[in-house]
């Protein structure tokens, strides 16, 4: 029977269950001896008295007991205690690429770092005579700390000079398509002759590793079928799709690659694993150096994609203007609904919102946008009735696909948000991707409406609360955010249980730190709280999952959660612009800039009018010395937000880089938080010769923001060629967990540092490896 948590087992005790398979139930447990916690895997009472069962478990340890590499997971020993056998292994803290998969597909670059690692592993197995045969996204896991481990050799086979009789074709098949059944292997990711039941060699593992590959960079696997029949035909009989074309920012070379590991027959793939990992090397050198010269790191964009629509602002027609936060909340919030919707592509709010109170076609909306429909409306609310009257535009000829007056009480207005995004996404389905439009169509867009509208309130008070703190939250200073703060907190007292508002609190108070207003500590602390409160509610909400990966990024420091945190934000909201963007700063802390600014690209694919993802973009290509695509980024963030805080003491920066000094200090000298000001102003003031005036700014910035604004001052120093002060005030940041710190490894401002052992001390504090320049 199944050990239960608590329990004991020889010098062990059992905290938790893992999981189980066809070889065996996993457990987390800690060993008594040596003090660290373990997974043992168990062969179940059921299967124990089965002398193949038991051999085939005796053989895994044998197996992976032969097995010794970074990538691989470590076996410690093979015991019995009180009848029952099992194996210690590494324990491997992570997610597996099932739970990281995200619909759409990963970055390419992305891609090649967990592959490589992948094929690493399978050429030193492959080398000792194993073959895995069971490679799929479960078996692959990527720990907190980012590392890539192969697990599960339980279904390993010795290579032909130990093979075991072929087992029957039929047998092979009979496995269900997402189980491991009686015969070994998963069957979506089986290679031809392992259906067939022939005799394998490492090929078979080539044919699954390219499935895999696959199915990270498409976001689907390139054999479907829907039953395990279909599955295999299409396996035996068709070519992939071509990854160009469901993903046309794929690397020739990596397509090239991949078609070459699913080719049907063994003698025309890689016949090596270790030869496919030196490929992939070549390809993602390739890929760096077309990156770092501009040739190839934009995504192309789709002409006008048809599952694709834009919200526009609503427009208040009620008789106070000062109900336009309830028009604008009410667009907004079907932006957030439909943008969790798998299948459509939602501009974001950013974007569609730039076009307020303007008069423009919808030609040239759908034109700037990206979009193939918008939806449009208008809002009058008298007392506590509100008339909503919306309408959906096709962009190809302005014609209009639906159309809706609702009028309610305020106390219905949820509901009237169902009704809308339920008859767009129906209306998008049947009009444009041709699905039938019957009930079931709108039974299915129901439930996909049900379950994007989790988190919110059904209070009609704490939801106007909710949207009037993100009206002020939209103005961007720090007297509008305290307004919010007030406002959210008031919804979320009225409502304990309105996970939405939670989470916007928790984005108020990261504001609050990382623009310098309060104590790094202090903000992060109820930051975290409300962003915790928000999960415990709605485990599934992707804005809280996102807005937690901010959080374990410029405040723990733990990229391996942070990277966690993103996937299941976009497991759960593909086209979510801000979780992309999120993804690509991460790329940048961790110094894999050229990735950056693809993820940052894509994101303005997704957010063409974004000024913060126009300004990650110019952060990333200064960290890379493209001073001129970081200009014109940091240009546009500017003219789509002209306070946007920050923007103008980095593009002065970026400007000092290519010798505009006096450019550079009329740049600073605009730069509207007090902070970025002063050190932008004492950076050029420095190089412009102006000793006293860099001084003068340098002892203000002390004098009024040394607690928060430590990280500025070293840079000052650094700029100044104070290196010794420069790392003293490193330090001070260092302790305060200044916010800024995270992105040290990519710095421009810190880059006269590098060479100082110190430097690398410090990288390596943070867990961000061993301080060498970023590229």
């Amino acid at each position: 029977m199944p050990l239960v948590a608590g329990s004991r087992l020889g010098n062990y005790d059992i905290i938790a269950p893992l999981g189980a398979g066809g070889m065996g139930e996993v457990y987390r447990a800690h060993d008594l001896r040596l003090g660290r916690d373990v997974a043992i895997k168990v062969l179940p009472e059921e299967l124990a008295a089965s002398p193949d069962r038991l051999a085939r478990f005796e053989r895994e340890a044998r197996i992976v007991a032969r097995l010794n590499h970074p990538n691989i997971v470590t076996l410690y020993s093979i015991e019995e205690a009180a009848g029952t056998r099992f194996i210690t292994m590494e324990l491997v803290e992570g997610r597996s690429l099932t739970d990281l998969l995200v619909p759409g597909g990963m970055p390419a670059g992305q891609v090649l770092d967990v592959m490589t690692s992948v094929a690493d592993a399978l050429a030193v197995a492959h080398a000792k005579g194993i073959v895995h045969r069971d490679l799929k996204p479960g078996n692959v896991m990527v720990t907190t700390d980012g590392r890539v481990k192969v697990l599960d050799f339980g279904l390993a086979k010795l290579a032909p000079t130990e093979l075991e009789p072929p087992r029957a074709s039929s047998a092979t098949i009979a496995a269900p398509l997402s189980m491991v059944g009686e015969v070994l292997g998963t069957v979506p990711y089986m290679a031809p002759e392992q259906i067939f039941g022939e005799a394998i060699d490492a090929r078979a593992d080539v044919f699954s590793f390219g499935v895999l590959t696959f199915e990270l960079i498409a976001g689907r696997r390139p054999f479907v079928g829907a039953t395990t029949w279909e599955t295999t035909a299409a396996i035996m009989r068709d070519d992939p799709p071509a990854l160009t074309r469901l993903r046309p920012e794929t690397p020739v070379e990596l397509e090239r690659a991949v078609n070459h590991c699913l080719a049907k027959q063994p003698n025309d793939r890689f016949q090596s694993a270790g030869q496919l990992a030196t490929e992939l090397r070549a390809i993602q050198r390739a890929l760096q150096r077309a990156l770092e010269r501009g040739v190839s790191p934009a995504v192309p964009r789709e002409p006008h994609p048809v599952a694709s629509i834009a919200v526009l602002p609503f427009a208040n027609r009620s008789a106070d203007a000062d109900d336009e936060y309830f028009s604008d909340g009410l667009a907004d919030e079907m932006i957030g609904l439909l943008a969790k919707i798998k299948g459509l592509r939602v501009s974001a709010r950013a974007s569609s919102f730039a076009f307020k109170g303007r008069s423009v076609s919808a030609e040239e909306v759908g034109r700037a946008l990206n979009v193939a429909t918008l939806l449009d409306g208008s809002v009058r609310r008298a007392g506590s009735r509100v008339r909503i009257s919306v309408q959906l535009v096709q962009v190809a000829d302005g014609g209009h696909l639906w159309s809706e007056t609702y009028d309610r009480t305020i106390d219905d207005i949820f509901a009237v948000q169902d009704d809308i995004a339920r008859s767009v996404v129906k209306e998008l389905r049947t009009t444009l991707l041709g699905e039938n439009a019957d009930s079931a169509a709108s039974g299915r867009a129901q439930v996909e409406v049900d379950r994007a509208a989790r988190g919110r309130s059904t209070d009609a008070e704490a939801y106007r609360l909710y949207l009037l703190a993100r009206y002020f939250l939209d103005q961007l200073s720090r007297e509008s955010t305290a307004k919010a703060i007030t406002y959210l907190t008031q919804a979320v007292q009225r409502d304990p249980r309105f996970a939405s508002a939670w989470v916007e609190l928790s984005v108020a108070y990261v504001r609050e730190v990382g623009w310098g207003w309060v104590a790094d500590d202090t903000g992060f602390a109820r930051a975290r709280a409300a962003v915790e409160r928000a999960l415990e509610l709605e485990p599934d909400l992707a804005d809280a999952h996102a807005q937690i990966s901010w959080i374990q990024m410029f405040h723990d420091w733990n990229w391996g959660s942070a990277r966690m945190s993103l996937g299941r934000a976009l497991e759960l909201a593909p086209g979510s612009a801000s979780a992309i963007r999120l993804s690509g700063v991460l790329a940048t802390i961790l110094g894999n800039t050229s990735e950056a600014i693809a993820i940052f690209r894509r994101a303005l694919d997704h957010d063409p009018l974004s000024a913060a993802a126009y300004h990650s973009l110019g952060f990333a290509l200064h960290a890379v010395d493209d001073h001129a695509g970081a200009e014109e980024a940091y240009r546009k963030a500017l003219e789509l937000a002209p306070q946007r805080v920050g923007t103008r003491s980095f593009l002065a920066q970026t400007l000092l880089a290519q010798g505009r000094v006096e450019e550079a200090a009329d740049e600073a000298r605009q730069e509207p938080e007090d902070g970025f000001r002063l050190c932008a102003v004492a950076i050029t003031a420095h190089a412009l010769g102006r000793v006293a005036a860099s001084d003068a700014a340098l002892r203000e910035l002390v004098d009024k923001h040394a607690d928060l604004w430590g990280l500025q001052v070293a840079e000052v120093h650094a700029a100044r060629g104070d290196v010794d002060e420069a790392f003293r005030w490193l330090e001070r940041a260092f302790e305060r967990r200044d916010t800024g710190l995270a992105r040290a490894k990519t710095n421009p401002s810190l880059r006269a540092l590098h060479d100082d052992a110190r430097w690398a001390t410090l990288l390596e504090r943070m867990g961000l490896g061993d301080g060498s320049a970023p590229g």
